[in-house]
């Protein structure tokens, strides 16, 4: 199984993938030292850039995609902003990416999602920013899988 990690941060998708005998191939991050450190654990992974600049349909396509999108805005910590906040907005950028593969792939790539953030995404907006990624995610999941 292949693995592509957005939002990667100092790479723990990846690892925790290699441990459990998954190849990451890409990853997307924007901060130079995890950028750094992720170059020095997995020197063959490809490093995208910026989440806003990638098209779902023109990367490897992989099995399974991996966000911890910015959690600023929905985090007990922080302004509550929810997904309307700047940083916790870029969910959809993930979704997209997500999206567009899942369209170039007639529905067969990635086969998994794994969406990781803080206990705050729960109660963010009284529990409407979760159920909007759930409804995000089903709108097209759904839909690609039964063509």
């Amino acid at each position: 199984m292949t693995l592509g990690s957005l939002f990667d941060g100092a790479g723990g998708f990846p690892l925790a993938g290699t441990m459990a005998g998954i190849t990451p191939l890409w990853a997307s991050e924007i901060e130079p030292f995890p950028i750094r450190v992720t170059t020095r654990r997995f020197p063959d992974m490809k490093h995208l850039g910026s989440i806003t600049a990638i098209n779902g349909g023109e990367i490897e396509p992989v099995d399974i995609v991996t966000f911890g999108s910015p959690c600023q805005d929905l985090s007990v910590a922080g302004r509550r902003q929810g997904l309307s906040g700047e940083r916790s907005g870029l969910f959809l950028e993930a979704i997209r990416i997500i999206k567009e593969m899942r369209e170039k792939t007639h529905g067969r790539k990635p086969r998994y999602i794994v969406w990781e953030n803080v206990p705050g995404a729960f109660s963010s907006n009284a529990g409407r920013d979760f159920q909007a990624v759930l409804t995000e995610i089903s709108r097209f999941w759904m839909r690609s899988t039964s063509t």
